[in-house]
């Protein structure tokens, strides 16, 4: 999903710079702009970015203390700070940021530092999904019915029935519906044992399925099948794989 950033800063002209360089990465999304800590504050509240770009030396409300502003925040954004003066550096990382861009900041220099944001974002948005997933394994008397994904800012609780799949996409996994997907904090491994003796098998390394969901299964080689899930959604198994699946429809 897009990076959702906010620039901060008291100039029009810097701010100006970077919504022009950040326009040339991929999946960043500029939802706004502030021009001092008082405004930034209340956008950060309002828009939940994922990222705050932020200049130091502002009038009124400076850098710092909005940062030190931003614990009462519930959602707390990825810090880079972007300004000409190098003197604050170390106050800047104590209090959170995660990187520091001096003023003029080189194309290559901003998309390392968009990067590593990005993966930070995506780390603090699966840690929190883990933790609601295990105050709901917690609350479970029995095996784990309930999966939690998440949407944008909400977490829905899915049931394992309404469940077509989950499907890897490098460290992301995605829960498979009907009609939509949403992130799931555990891997396929984990959900793989979570879901243990259930309808969900593995059909290929990136894909689980639910075999309540299989529509449809063709062979394509002697070592490949296609499997068609309940909404039209094709995925590939091996042979052997495809093979637990057919006995299971015979069943």
């Amino acid at each position: 999903m897009p990076l959702k950033t906010l620039i901060v800063d008291d100039e029009a002209i810097a701010r100006q710079i970077l919504r022009e360089e950040l326009e040339s990465i991929a999946d960043v999304k500029i939802v706004g702009e502030a021009d001092n800590g008082v405004t930034a504050l209340l956008q950060i509240a309002q828009l939940q970015p994922d990222l705050v770009l932020l200049d130091l030396q502002m009038p009124g409300m400076g850098g710092l203390e909005l940062v030190r502003n931003l614990r009462s925040v519930p959602h707390m954004p990825v810090l880079v700070i972007v300004t000409a003066y190098d003197a604050h550096a170390i106050q800047a990382f104590e209090a959170g940021a995660v990187d520091y861009l001096l003023k003029p900041v080189g194309p290559q220099r901003l998309a390392s530092a968009i990067e590593r944001a990005r993966r930070i974002s995506a780390w603090q948005a699966a840690e929190k999904l883990a933790r609601v997933q295990d105050v709901l394994d917690q609350s479970a008397s029995s095996r784990p019915r309930k999966i939690v994904g998440k949407q944008g800012q909400e977490y829905f609780v899915l049931s394992t029935d309404e469940i077509l799949a989950f499907q890897a996409d490098g460290d992301i996994v995605w829960i498979v519906t009907a009609r939509e997907k949403f992130l799931s904090a555990l891997t396929l491994k984990a959900l793989e044992e979570m879901l243990a003796g259930s309808s969900f098998r593995r059909i290929h390394r990136n894909a689980l399925v639910n075999v309540d969901h299989v529509r449809k299964m063709s062979m394509m080689s002697s070592q490949r099948w296609l499997i068609t899930l309940s909404n039209g959604q094709e995925l590939i198994a091996s042979k052997r794989l495809a093979q637990s699946i057919r006995s299971l429809l015979r069943s």
